[in-house]
């Protein structure tokens, strides 16, 4: 086992280090790119601390939505996307769309924490105590698949 600092603490610093002492003494092109290489450290960073829980929770919910309790999760995506592509499930199948929504949360916590619309989203949970829930479909005549 390693001592801290560890990988996402060793990309802060690094990071902290472009933005705070490096970028001041560059100008242009050299500049911009610095400001780049410290959004991509942010980024990895990010995704080591969060990445590991998205994806364990993506899988639970994808193999209980499936019903496929043994499948990994690269494969459980492949399925549920040539499941949506076939019309063999949908809107209206229970848990999909609360799947879908924790899932691009989830991703634009990783990719995008800053992104607006996603803060609002948090200062709502954060007033309600609960995740809000997607827009539910409209009915059909249609009986729900799986």
């Amino acid at each position: 086992m390693l001592d801290p600092p560890r990988g996402p603490e060793m990309l802060d610093a690094v990071a902290h280090l472009l933005r705070e002492q490096l970028m001041p003494l560059l100008e242009g092109h050299a500049a911009f790119q610095a400001r780049v290489a410290a959004n991509a450290l942010d980024l990895v960073a990010r995704e080591m601390r969060l990445g590991p829980g998205s994806e364990a929770a993506a899988l639970q919910r994808l193999r209980a939505l499936l019903a496929r309790p043994e499948a990994d999760l690269p494969g459980l995506e492949a399925e549920l996307a040539a499941a949506l592509r076939s019309g063999e499930i949908g809107a209206a199948t229970p848990g999909l769309l609360e799947h879908l929504w924790a899932s691009t949360l989830a991703k634009v916590a990783i990719d995008q924490p800053g992104y607006a619309s996603y803060r609002r989203v948090l200062a709502l949970q954060q007033q309600t105590q609960q995740p809000p829930q997607p827009t539910p479909p409209p009915p059909t005549d249609e009986p729900p698949s799986r």
